[in-house]
């Protein structure tokens, strides 16, 4: 007895390996089974074997069920037949071990003592009845229905399985490939968003550039004028003396010399924000061109895929490439960054639209400025010119007369000088004759009647001649403060003359050429 349970003990514990094998191998399926199914697919049947009995090894497709529960024969061990599995395979779990010819001799020794010995009948009452053979054959009867059974519900769900998946995957590429489609529509849309903006943005760097050259050509015909007015103050320190006065013509220049800078001041202002505005505009048309080319090499990739099929060429695995997350942006990130390129263009084409109408308001208006100052200042130059040239006149005439009574006076020195000559002689005779008289004799010697008269004639002639004298030097002083107004006549012609000069052939001849508007405003 206890030979039979040592030798059937392996069996029990391969029965309960068995069933324990079954019930995890139903467990699994359960799991993998739930697991397999997504959302939106069909529902998968999960398939349970049923549980037969303890006592009795279930059969099955497994591989677990084609162990030999026999002793494997030592004949067939080394046999090399191609179709016969090989019993390596089967060895590592197999109930029974192999048994050597001495332990088959002894246990058919032991089953002939249970037969043919009365005393050890008793252990027939271990053996199966044949209501457990019946049982056993119903059993797997019932089993093979049921693997049956559950292998062709699993064959039918198996080939509606493909088929939701086949068209699941058909669906789910062409959704894919509507929702390429969609965003090629989207990149085109962007694209030619980004064409008209650059467009736009060239024609305006265009427009900006060429008012641009106006200002520098307007800023560069301003030099001309600005060193005239400065020339004309230069000569005009040449004047003399009393000609060198601080006139209309003089602040009229200095105010034109203020102008002609304050032009050039605000044109170099503008002309600096020209030149930022240009280098902003320049940036935004680079961020729209680079922007276009990603959408242009964007949409080249997304047509591609767009046009894939299952049997297009180049097509391969690429393992993990579902987990990798390139991208950088989200769709709405991503229309806001075009769109805020965009924006940020139109800006700057705004902000360049409005620099260029000051620009040519500052054009016009300087022109105005300078025109007017220049018209002021000619004006001024005109009016003194002509003052000048009366005042000239009015000297002329004064140093004719003034030369006319100079040459009066000179006459009238050369008569008051013959008068007095002429009153040499008469008192000559006079003092001749008192002189002779004084020499009378005696009581001849008398104050008579010509004595009286001849001492007042005397004192008649010098008294005219002392009178005459008088008269001569106030002539001759006369003449000479003549003289002293003929000289400064003479100097203040000159200097009349020298600012007629400097105003009239120096400055003027300057004056009349004038950077007509057309180049003032840049236009040439």
């Amino acid at each position: 007895m206890r030979e039979y349970l040592r030798t059937n003990a392996p069996l029990a514990e391969h029965t309960c390996q068995s069933e324990g094998f079954r019930t995890g191998f139903s467990q699994t399926d359960k799991i993998n089974n739930s697991n397999m199914e997504l959302i939106g697919s069909t529902q998968i049947a999960t398939y349970t074997r049923p549980k037969t009995s303890h006592f009795l090894p279930a059969i099955s497709t497994t591989a677990s069920s084609y162990r030999s529960h026999q002793p494997a024969l030592t004949l067939n061990q080394n046999s090399n037949l191609p179709w016969k599995a090989n019993n390596s395979y089967f060895k590592s779990s197999s109930a029974i071990p192999a048994l050597s010819p001495l332990q088959r001799d002894k246990l058919e020794l032991v089953r002939a003592k249970t037969m043919f010995y009365p005393s050890n009948r008793t252990i027939l009452s271990t053996r199966y009845m044949p209501e457990d053979w019946y049982k056993s054959n119903q059993s797997n009867y019932r089993e093979s229905e049921s693997s049956r059974n559950s292998a062709e519900r699993l064959r039918r769900d198996t080939i509606r399985l493909i088929q939701d998946k086949d068209q699941l995957t058909r669906r789910t590429q062409d959704t894919t490939s509507k929702n390429i489609g969609e965003r090629l529509n989207d990149i085109s849309f962007w694209r030619s968003e980004l064409h008209h903006e650059i467009d736009c943005m060239v024609t305006e760097i265009q427009a900006l550039t060429e008012v641009k050259r106006r200002l520098e050509r307007a800023l560069a015909e301003t030099e001309g004028p600005l060193q005239v007015a400065q020339e004309c103050l230069f000569h005009r320190e040449k004047r003399m003396s009393i000609d060198l006065v601080h006139d209309g013509v003089e602040i009229d220049l200095i105010k034109e010399v203020e102008v002609i800078k304050s032009c050039q001041e605000r044109m170099r202002r503008h002309l600096e924000r020209a030149v930022a505005q240009l280098a902003a505009n320049r940036s935004a048309q680079h961020e729209l061109e680079r922007d276009l080319s990603d959408k242009v090499t964007a949409q080249r990739i997304d047509d591609r895929c767009h046009h894939l099929r299952n049997t297009s060429d180049g097509i391969s695995y690429y393992r993990g490439i579902e987990r990798l997350d390139p991208s950088l942006s989200l769709p709405d990130s991503w229309s806001k960054f075009t769109d805020d390129n965009i924006l940020h263009s139109q800006s700057e084409r705004a902000a360049s639209h409005k620099l260029r109408d000051e620009i040519e308001v500052l054009l016009n208006s300087t022109s105005n400025e300078m025109w007017n100052q220049f018209n002021t200042v000619n004006v001024s130059f005109t009016n003194r010119i002509s003052e000048t040239t009366d005042t000239k006149n009015n000297l002329q005439s004064h140093l004719a007369k003034t030369l006319q009574e100079i040459f009066q006076t000179e006459m009238l020195i050369e008569a008051l000088k013959k008068a007095i000559r002429d009153k040499e002689n008469p008192l000559k005779v006079a003092q001749t004759r008192l002189e002779e008289r004084s020499r009378r004799p005696n009581v001849e010697l008398c104050r008579d009647s010509p004595h009286h008269r001849l001492i007042a004639e005397v004192r008649e002639i010098e008294d005219s001649i002392h009178k005459l004298k008088e008269r001569l030097m106030e002539a001759e002083n006369t003449l000479q403060t003549l003289v002293k107004t003929k000289i400064t006549l003479e100097h203040d012609l000159s200097i009349k003359a020298n600012s007629l000069f400097l105003d009239q052939e120096k400055c003027m001849s300057m004056r009349k050429s004038f950077p007509s508007t057309p180049r003032l405003v840049g236009f040439t």
